[in-house]
């Protein structure tokens, strides 16, 4: 296998710019940056593991590597849904770790002009849900929640996710 040089890193990088795959949670669309999403699969048996937060699921065996699965809609502290048929695991690798995203439906892969990505709005309470959210974007006379992935796990968790990767 060739090295990959500098350059073809960031065109690689340039051409997921401003990418991100959509999905949804109940009413609310999310985006996620098209770079840390490895594949998309549909839902799995899902083995459970003693002693995780009710958020994180249980683990999944795929294609011979364990990967931890976290419901979003659980992490969101949003009521739990039965999965069905459109219920869709989203493989991200978030600081090296492959974890699965539980979400109700993917959507599709936007780009969203920079001009178009705005802050999200600051609360005086620093809301829970805000520690996911790192911008809006706007899209038409949609909004998308976009997640700020490096924080939708704790340090806590990663180290934790890091013994069953």
């Amino acid at each position: 296998m060739s090295e990959i040089s500098e350059n073809e890193l960031e065109l690689e990088e340039d051409t997921q710019k401003g990418k991100f795959l959509t999905f949804t949670l109940g009413a609310e669309a999310y985006g996620i940056e098209i770079k840390y999403v490895t594949e998309i699969i549909g839902m799995q048996p899902v083995t459970q593991v003693p002693d995780l937060p009710e958020y994180v699921k249980g683990i999944i065996n795929l294609r011979g590597k364990i990967i931890p699965v976290i419901d979003m809609r659980l992490r969101f502290k949003k009521s739990s849904i039965d999965y069905n048929d459109r219920t869709c695991i989203v493989v991200v690798d978030i600081h090296e770790i492959a974890v699965g995203l539980i979400v109700d439906t993917v959507a599709e892969v936007l780009t969203i002009a920079e001009n178009d990505i705005v802050p999200p709005p600051q609360l005086q309470n620093g809301s829970y849900h805000q520690r996911f959210t790192k911008a809006i974007g706007k899209v038409g006379d949609d909004v998308k929640l976009i997640l700020d992935s490096e924080r939708v796990l704790s340090n806590d968790e990663v180290n934790f996710l890091e013994k069953i990767n």
